[in-house]
């Protein structure tokens, strides 16, 4: 399959979407357990392992953005030079 950039930015997109909600998820999840939120262990756990896992998604989506991102200027630029030349 052959990346074009407006896959780059879906795929950026994806993982700054995925950075700020579980930032916020976070945050939240934090307040409640200083709050002293009697929940079974488990749901600690759970959401702790959520969190971890969809950050760990948002790092993968970033690197694959970035690197789509950086190939397509680069064959763009490849394609600009070999259309110039006679």
């Amino acid at each position: 399959m052959k990346l074009e950039r407006k896959h780059a930015v879906l795929f950026l997109l994806i993982s700054l979407w995925n950075v700020v909600s579980y930032a916020s998820f976070t945050k939240n999840l934090l307040s409640a357990y200083q709050r002293g939120e009697d929940r079974p262990t488990g749901y600690w756990v759970a959401h702790s392992v959520l969190i971890v896992v969809n950050l760990g998604v948002a790092a993968v989506l970033g690197r694959l953005g970035v690197r789509a991102w950086r190939a397509t200027g680069a064959r763009s630029a490849d394609q600009v030079d070999s259309a110039s030349r006679p």
